[in-house]
């Protein structure tokens, strides 16, 4: 799913806004995946032609070795191309390993744009494909907001993406992340 325009700019008003009102630094990335996964079409569809060459050599053992690989080839070309179809590759992907990336991706952007530049911050991160969303926060910060507050927020914007209102689940975490900001790391 990939969020419009207005829902872009959306969520970047709340984001400044947010950072307005604190000291804080306060980043909100909203992704449609993390990763392209370009490695599973292929995999799939070999898998899926040499099953195909093996089914096929035991029901038609007469068959030439030289159409077998025709017909292999033409099966693996057939599934790597419809598998290349970005939602149904990332069907093709194990939950385990989507949410790894994606919590990669998180902790990396949190690294380049929180503890980079010194600050106290919190990274808001979504990846849509990954159905993925995690708060991140700089030590002092998580020790005086808690990891409950986090959770709580992580779920409103759960169940407000699962009506299928991301932009609006995301700019109400971003407001009540500037919440708890603003009331520990007021504008000086």
């Amino acid at each position: 799913m990939k969020l419009s325009q207005q829902e872009r700019q959306r969520i970047d008003a709340a984001s400044a806004a947010a950072e307005a009102r604190t000291q804080a630094r306060f980043v909100s990335v909203v992704l449609p995946a993390s990763e392209r996964y370009t490695l599973y079409p292929p995999l799939w569809g070999a898998m899926i032609a040499l099953m195909a060459g093996a089914c096929l050599a035991l029901a038609k053992p007469e068959l030439s070795l030289r159409l077998g690989i025709l017909i292999e080839a033409a099966v693996f070309a057939a599934f790597a191309l419809a598998f290349d179809w970005f939602a149904l590759r990332l069907l093709l992907v194990p939950k385990r390993v989507k949410h790894e990336h994606a919590r990669n991706l998180a902790h990396r952007e949190f690294a380049a744009r929180i503890l980079a530049p010194g600050r106290e911050g919190i990274l808001f991160f979504v990846s849509l494909g990954e159905r993925y969303v995690e708060i991140l926060a700089t030590r002092e910060i998580h020790a005086r907001v808690g990891e409950a507050a986090w959770n709580a927020i992580v779920a409103d914007f759960a169940a407000a993406a699962k009506a299928g209102r991301i932009a609006d689940g995301a700019v109400a975490a971003t407001e009540a992340c500037a919440g708890h900001l603003a009331a520990h790391f007021p504008k000086a």
